[in-house]
């Protein structure tokens, strides 16, 4: 539902090319996040993010409390693993986690206590390098889906000169409400990570970027972004236009900004940050707390599910605990999804743990998922026209069928591709083009390696 927006709201500096009208479908928007009971058992996988998976520093039989770091590594690009439960570490061993992938994880079986580590005090935090190391230790990573360690985010090459922050709200996928309700309930929170943000960093300016359908979002968000406009006016609210992939980064920087990322390049090159709102929430509560990521906010949704809700859940919580806390299954759930509808990855069965990154779990009845049959393709152009990256997908996907070259799989722009699943959705002829590109880019990655 749009609305007359209030007049210091701004409006986008640029229109992204491409990108799909989907159905919203926010039946939880007005569910107040609930915090489910510690579970009997998480799973916690040491590799919840971009880059280096992390050590376990724990063994069997071991008891932890509740943010205890478990997982580390001297990788640069990655962030330390806390438990997020206390109790009697039970296994440390691979585990098939979202994705398909077997990652080292370490099973912890509570003791229904709960209790956390004392030494969880808040960080001192005087200048930006002491700033980048708490953001470190606390575990976080983009909470929008894309799992990035926030602290490599925010280590700018010395060159760079980033003067804008972009504050991620737009949460353009079906379904998921977790940042909205973020908006609702925390708007302190993220106004607190934003001072934080600006007293160690130059930014000239913040952008909080919300989609233009999600009215009480705005209305409360314009009340924060005008209590900073009485003190410096470098904190503002853009209100973008309802159409995925909105919230896409290089999409979100060239609406907001009009500058364009190259292919290659990050959105320092361009002197620009983008941050998830309920990453930057995070970084409040940290600074105030010092307990670091060891739960999130999820949505649990979808025809099968018998209660659909927001849910904080400790991480490595398992997917059937999750539904459980939902009432249970309305119907038999013919396909699982983690994430949203056009970017999750489907589930082979319930015992997958959920992960920092993860944002959702959708759960849908066989009527709900018509699955098309695959035909062949009428060279309709749709899949290049919804692009937002300006690629042709048909002819990467015929280029990965027929020759398997991954350097012209580079040339036609594999690795540009962002999957945000645009082209499967148009598709009439139901090809699977986001699986090809993910496979076009597997090939192009193997040569690099080689």
């Amino acid at each position: 539902m749009k609305q007359k927006l209030p007049d210091e709201v701004r409006k986008p500096k640029a229109r992204a090319r491409g990108g799909v009208p989907v159905a919203h479908k926010k039946g939880t928007a007005e569910s107040p996040v609930r915090r489910i009971d510690p579970p009997s058992q998480v799973v916690i996988p040491m590799l919840q993010h971009i880059g280096a998976p992390c050590e376990p520093i724990v063994k069997v039989g071991d008891h932890v409390l509740a943010g205890q770091k478990i997982g580390d590594t001297d990788a640069f690009l990655a962030a330390p693993i806390h438990a997020s439960i206390s109790g009697t570490v039970k296994a440390v061993a691979p585990v098939v986690t979202v994705g398909g992938r077997r990652i080292v994880s370490v099973t912890i079986e509570s003791d229904g206590k709960m209790e956390h580590d004392p030494a969880n005090v808040p960080p001192h935090v005087t200048n930006q390098e002491e700033f980048l190391a708490a953001v470190r230790e606390s575990g976080l990573v983009g909470l929008g889906g894309a799992g990035f360690p926030a602290h490599a985010k925010l280590r700018f090459p010395k060159d760079a000169k980033v003067d804008t922050l972009i504050v991620n709200a737009a949460e353009c996928e079906p379904y998921l409400t977790t940042d909205y309700r973020e908006c609702i309930e925390n708007s302190w929170d993220i106004l607190g990570g934003i001072y934080a943000l600006l007293e160690f960093f130059d930014f000239k300016e913040v952008v909080i970027a919300v989609e233009d359908n999600k009215p009480e979002a705005i209305e409360t968000l314009s009340r924060i972004a005008s209590t900073d406009n009485k003190k410096d006016n470098r904190i503002h609210l853009m209100a973008l236009r309802s159409k995925y992939p909105q919230g896409a980064e290089k999409v979100m920087i060239y609406t907001v900004t009009g500058r364009k990322v190259p292919p290659g390049k990050l959105p320092s090159d361009v002197g620009c940050a983008v941050m998830n709102v309920a990453s930057v929430a995070f970084l409040a509560r940290y600074l105030k707390s010092g307990r670091p990521l060891i739960s999130r906010t999820l949505t649990c949704a979808g025809s099968a599910v018998k209660e659909p809700s927001n849910l904080r859940i400790p991480i490595g919580t398992q997917a059937s605990a999750v539904i459980a806390a939902c009432g249970g299954f309305a119907s038999d759930p013919y396909k699982m999804i983690v994430g949203g509808p056009m970017m999750g990855f489907a589930l082979y069965d319930d015992t997958v743990p959920l992960t920092k990154q993860n944002n959702a779990l959708l759960a849908f009845a066989e009527d709900e998922m018509k699955i098309k049959k695959e035909r062949a393709c009428i060279r309709c152009g749709r899949c290049a026209e919804v692009c937002p990256m300006g690629l042709s997908p048909v002819f990467i996907a015929e280029k990965l069928r027929k020759t398997k070259d991954p350097e012209e799989l580079q040339a036609l722009g594999a690795m540009v591709c962002m999957e945000c699943g645009s082209c499967s959705y148009v598709c009439p002829a139901a090809k699977p083009l986001v699986q090809n590109m993910r496979e076009a880019k597997d090939m192009v990655r193997g040569m690099k390696k080689a």
